[in-house]
């Protein structure tokens, strides 16, 4: 019991039994991280099936050309000047891109729990090459230029998703597809061989299928990209390099349209170049943790869209046990003040009983919400334990009326809870004016008291007759 103890070191007593609790609560802590990482296995097996998130780029020409280079080379023991051809390559991005995005959403779920947000894509467009009349500042000649050998790529960051409808012509003509980028380049997709020997303006059109989950992104290249995605999915998050204005995305219940348009003045990059360039590598938080990636030029130059959940659970529960020490707070500090001033004597066991039915609302609240979603689940789980410490205080605290001010205490305090979790950017000013309002309450309340005087307070006057001591 506390109740011979002067009300200081009762105050210690009940810090330090809230301190011991933090344990049990990083815990918790720790299993939602542990039920995350089981879901992300469970998705992660779904894509393996069907294809992760896309990246696609329209196509890109690559010319391989013949330079000279010179060298010395030493002949019975003097130099002699040599010449020899070298076959390099030459890329060409598109003056001119269009591509539009249709994505067929569906919701796959694995053991029962686990959702995941996969998609077919319909992709058409078409790409318009000119050769530019500076080559010259590249070292150069367009003699030089293999233009029969050339090849069309189409990067795909992950060409499991393709299907069987892939087209690409030219000028009418169908070309036959390759997998691969072809010239020994690094990246995945698919390439065709093109004989631009006239060296005339070029115009490529391409539409094909292609499966993907989660994230769909499209890479602009070349003097001027147009590109458009839709999509009857309902809550899409805007990512990447380049975000839609706000007059070219339009998001309801029925779905979203967004399209872009930029420019390689946005992109920074030539129209020629005798480097391949890369294709982006969009990583999801999860991946950047998993492979240790803080900053890449990889992540850039791409307008990404994120399928996304409406509610990410773990994340909604993970920031609700954040809040977990306030409500221990908060409710220890009420039998405090009930033990302090109406002599409702709470022993260290009462207090450690009751933390364990605070804590285990979070354990309850992540259990019922992975099964019938965070609302709900919210709702059974603070129900329960209101129920349970009610009762509880009743006999702690020696009368269903101070077991009443418990329950207003929990009722408004899961529904503040709540509140700020659906409510970020004004979470932090709701909280600390909470925080003051109670710190102004215990001030008030306990202005009177003597901390370091050991002392028997008079029967509570609120206490009902036939109340027995807790």
């Amino acid at each position: 019991m506390l109740g011979e103890r002067s009300p200081g070191v009762k105050l210690i007593i009940v810090g330090g039994i809230a301190t011991v609790l933090l344990i049990p609560l990083l815990m918790v802590y720790a299993l939602v991280g542990d039920r995350q990482h089981q879901a992300r296995v469970a998705q992660n097996s779904v894509t393996a099936a069907w294809a992760g998130p896309q990246v696609v780029a329209g196509p890109l020409l690559v010319v391989p050309y013949t330079t000279r280079v010179e060298y010395t080379e030493t002949v019975d023991g003097k130099p002699v000047e040599r010449t020899r051809e070298s076959r390099r390559t030459l890329y060409v991005s598109p003056a001119k891109q269009t591509i539009d995005a249709t994505l067929d959403p569906e919701v796959r779920v694995r053991g029962s729990i686990h959702r995941t947000v996969v998609y077919e894509a319909g992709i058409t467009g078409e790409a318009r090459f000119a050769l530019p009349p500076d080559l010259d500042r590249l070292g150069i000649n367009e003699e030089d230029l293999l233009l029969d050998e050339a090849i069309v790529q189409m990067p795909i960051s992950d060409p499991r998703g393709l299907q069987t409808d892939a087209q690409l012509s030219v000028r009418g003509d169908t070309l036959d597809l390759r997998p691969g980028l072809g010239n020994k380049d690094e990246g995945t997709g698919v390439h065709a061989f093109l004989d631009w020997s006239e060296s005339e303006d070029l115009t490529i059109a391409f539409a094909y299928g292609l499966r993907g989950s989660t994230a769909f992104s499209l890479v602009p290249r070349g003097e001027e990209s147009d590109l458009a995605v839709g999509s009857t999915w309902p809550h899409p998050s805007f990512t990447g390099a380049f975000l839609p204005s706000e007059g070219a995305r339009e998001v309801s219940e029925d779905g979203f349209k967004a399209s872009w348009s930029i420019s390689n003045l946005a992109l920074g990059q030539s129209l020629v170049s005798t480097e391949a360039p890369r294709l982006p590598f969009i990583a999801t938080k999860a991946e950047m943790y998993e492979f240790g990636i803080r900053s890449s030029p990889q992540v850039e130059n791409a307008a990404t869209i994120r399928l996304m959940e409406p509610v990410d659970l773990y994340k909604q529960v993970e920031r609700s046990i954040k809040y977990g020490f306030l409500f221990i707070g908060f409710t220890f500090l009420t039998f405090l003040m009930f033990d302090i001033v109406g002599g409702a004597r709470v022993a260290s066991a009462e207090y450690l009983l009751t933390g364990a039915g605070l804590i285990l609302f979070f354990v309850m609240l992540l259990a019922f919400a992975e099964m019938i979603g965070f609302g709900l689940a919210y709702l059974v789980a603070s129900g329960a334990i209101i129920g349970l410490l009610t009762s509880y205080s009743a006999a702690v605290l020696g009368g269903w009326r101070r077991a009443g001010f418990i329950a207003a205490l929990l009722t408004g305090l899961y529904a503040v809870l709540y509140v700020l979790l659906n409510l970020e950017a004004w979470s932090l000013v709701i909280g600390s004016l909470i925080l003051f309002i109670a710190l102004a309450a215990v001030m008030y309340a306990t202005r009177s008291i003597y901390w370091s005087k050991v002392s028997t307070t008079a029967p509570d006057e609120y206490a009902e007759p036939d109340a027995e001591p807790g």
